[in-house]
């Protein structure tokens, strides 16, 4: 079974919205990190919170849908709105989906299969990301990185090894957000302080790893809370 997609809901009418929550926890499909019917104390969470798909309503007061999308970096966003006549801004701004009030569970349960798709479609073409480091913003190229682990120094921080056995530090992070971002067939976060790449994974028993870590052999715990993922991902 997949991960759940992490989701943000927004509707500044709580009616509408905890319609919508109530939608989005009949499937199984998606996990509601949490919902909002404030866009500005939204935007300003949402900057540090780990989320895969944004739904999103179109006319607020102060701050529209359409505004909102434009700020979060590409990430999928499903509109839902009374009106249809927004349906072309929508789409110019790459809208998985855009959904009219009143929402049917069968019509939303088809945008969130449709963003599924488009969120491993991303997952899997990028060959990086983007992230912070402490000396600056980097490209981390999959290919290139072995294993991540949390920093000894500051546990806010995390510690990436390269195939070229070199590491860097990667500032404020989360092992959710990292999760979120690496190709899920690739990776696979093994306890709450490792994620490892599969190409390293040489030998496994029910709770332990032997993984060669750029020239390095080590033995990694496999925790139970990460072990099916681990074991489907493997094949087992």
């Amino acid at each position: 079974m997949k991960k759940p997609l992490r989701c943000l809901l927004l509707d500044d009418e709580l009616p509408g919205l905890a319609y919508l929550k109530m939608l989005c926890g009949q499937m199984p499909e998606l996990e509601v990190v949490k919902a909002y019917n404030d866009p500005v104390l939204f935007l300003q969470e949402a900057v540090d919170t780990a989320f895969d798909l944004a739904i999103l309503d179109i006319e607020m007061a102060g701050i529209d849908g359409l505004s909102v999308a434009r700020s979060l970096q590409g990430k999928p966003v499903i509109f839902t709105t009374a009106y249809k006549q927004y349906a072309t801004d929508a789409f110019d701004i790459d809208a998985v989906d855009y959904l009219v009030k009143p929402i049917k569970k069968e019509r939303l349960q088809q945008a969130v299969e449709k963003a599924g798709r488009t969120i491993e479609t991303l997952r899997q073409s990028s060959p990086f990301m983007r992230l912070n480091t402490d000396k600056g913003r980097a490209l981390l190229f999959f290919d290139r990185l072995v294993y991540i682990t949390t920093s000894p120094i500051d546990s806010r921080d995390k510690e990436a090894l390269l195939t070229d056995g070199t590491t860097t530090i990667l500032k404020n992070i989360s092992f959710d957000k990292l999760i979120a971002q690496l190709p899920s067939d690739w990776f696979c976060q093994i306890n709450k302080q490792e994620i490892i790449a599969l190409t390293a994974v040489r030998f496994f028993s029910h709770d332990e790893i032997t993984a060669d870590l750029s020239g390095r052999t080590a033995t990694l715990h496999l925790s139970e809370a990460y072990r099916a993922a681990f074991l489907q991902k493997t094949g087992e």
